[in-house]
Parts: structure tokens; C-alpha cells; sequence
């Protein structure tokens, strides 16, 4: 599949993996697809994010997704559904960061004794959701008819699935609906 990315989604893949390191996780997740995304610029991604007032508001963005991090991942719908269970997420996050520092629940670790590696030469997985919105970029290429798969498919991949990635761009008034009409003039697919 990767042979169909252009040179810029090829980047935002790269830009992901470099993320994942940074924070120190031990997989790719759909939210570094949309840090990096928010590094491109002169793409027709970040034509996209730039059209719809995202890029101003990058670091409102990373801190919507270090704060479901912090989570364990989850949503604040999840967070909401968990409430109306009875269980107070923030809560639990707070103890055990009391006992554990902050962050613990993120799943990061350090790298170890490889200096920065992951477990599989320096090699970091991408997490099922990742490779879900991978997959359904090629879905979004091939309903808009488009011969490759670019950064721009990525981000609409991105607001398509469920999950933290969806709902930090949707709080942020980016949906498909939004990223469609800016890309393509309206909220249908080119006719092929």
C-alpha cells in the first residue's frame, strides 16, 4: 500500500513514527498521524488544517491528546460513559500518578538500554488504530478517485474513525464534512 503514498504522506508516516519516539510509546497511534499532519506544511493536508483554523491552534490540539494520554487513551466520551458507570476517570488518573508520576498511565516508557530504540531495532509498531486510518486512507483516495494516497486522505482517514484523533478534530471544528468541502468544493465524492 505504501508505494500508492505520495511523497507527503510518506512524510506525515515518518513525522508519526518520529512523535512516537519522542514521547517515548512503545506503538504508533492514530493521534501521532495527526501531530504529524499538523507538522506539514505546503501539502494538501495542510492546506486543509491551515483553511480550517487548526493550525493556529496546534498546541490547543497536542494538549487535548497529551490529556487523553494521560487517560490511558481515552476519550472523552469514553471518560463520560465510564462517569455515567460510576467511575470517576480523572480520579483514578490522579491517584495513580500520586503513586506512579505523572504520565504513568500513558502506556510510555523509556526506551531502555537501547538508547532510544524500541524492542525491535529502533523500530516502533503501529497500533490497530493507526493502521486503520492507513487502510481507510486508501478508501478516501479511492472515493474521491484519486490515482494516490496523500497527507490529505490521511486526515480525512483521521476523522472518519471513532477515537481520540476523531473527537480532539471534531471539538476543534474539523469533521469530514468540513475537510471534504475544503479538498473537493463540496460533501460528495468526485464522480469518476
Amino acid at each position: 500500500m505504501f508505494e500508492r503514498f505520495t511523497k507527503d504522506a510518506r512524510a506525515v508516516v515518518k513525522g508519526a513514527v518520529e512523535h512516537c519516539v519522542r514521547t517515548g510509546a512503545r506503538t504508533v497511534e492514530a493521534e501521532h498521524l495527526l501531530l504529524a499532519l499538523l507538522d506539514r506544511e505546503a501539502s494538501r493536508g495542510a492546506f486543509a488544517l491551515a483553511s480550517l483554523g487548526l493550525t493556529e491552534r496546534r498546541e490547543s490540539v497536542a494538549g487535548a491528546l497529551a490529556e487523553a494520554r494521560r487517560r490511558a487513551g481515552l476519550s472523552q466520551a469514553d471518560t463520560d460513559a465510564l462517569a455515567g458507570l460510576g467511575i470517576d476517570v480523572p480520579a483514578i488518573v490522579s491517584r495513580v500518578e500520586e503513586a506512579h508520576g505523572v504520565g504513568a498511565m500513558s502506556g510510555d516508557r523509556s526506551a531502555g538500554p537501547a538508547e532510544g530504540k524500541g524492542w525491535w531495532g529502533g523500530h516502533r509498531p503501529f497500533s490497530r488504530g493507526a493502521k486503520k486510518v492507513l487502510e481507510n486512507s486508501l478508501r478516501m483516495a479511492l472515493a474521491h478517485s484519486d490515482r494516490h494516497i496523500g497527507d490529505e486522505h490521511l486526515l480525512l482517514a483521521l476523522t472518519t474513525l471513532p477515537g481520540v484523533a476523531s473527537e480532539v478534530l471534531a471539538d476543534h471544528g474539523v469533521t469530514h464534512a468540513s475537510v471534504t468541502r475544503v479538498l473537493y468544493g463540496g460533501g460528495e465524492a468526485k464522480a469518476g
